[in-house]
């Protein structure tokens, strides 16, 4: 699976258990972390975890698992590390003052499909 499949893979998981406004950035030409970051929003705490344990699961299910896995649904993000895909769940709150869309402007968006 390429990276783009894998981020459009979790932004479609992500829409189903109803996480909110779900983005793709193509970030490979910026940064050498990655090539796609796949961020979504949470009402709450619990809806973060869920989201993040969702996709966890399902691709888990699929014999791909997180190369690691930090932060806290209480603390108001969690990043799961795909190697060439980060997701980033945020609360919403956390989501606004982080604001990786605006630092990561130059990326390129790409629609989840």
């Amino acid at each position: 699976m390429t990276g783009l499949e894998l981020a459009k893979t979790i932004a479609r998981a992500l829409e189903d258990k109803l996480g909110v406004d779900v983005r793709i950035l193509r970030v490979e030409k910026l940064t050498i972390i990655a090539d796609y970051f796949v961020i979504v929003s949470g009402e709450s705490s619990t809806q973060v975890r869920a989201l993040a344990d969702e996709i966890e699961n399902r691709l888990e299910q699929m014999g791909i698992r997180p190369v690691s896995v930090e932060g806290e649904p209480a603390g108001g993000w969690v990043l799961l590390d795909y190697n060439t895909v980060l997701l980033h769940v945020f609360h919403s709150e956390a989501r606004e003052f982080y604001s990786l869309e605006r630092l990561w402007a130059d990326a390129t968006q790409i629609e989840p499909e």
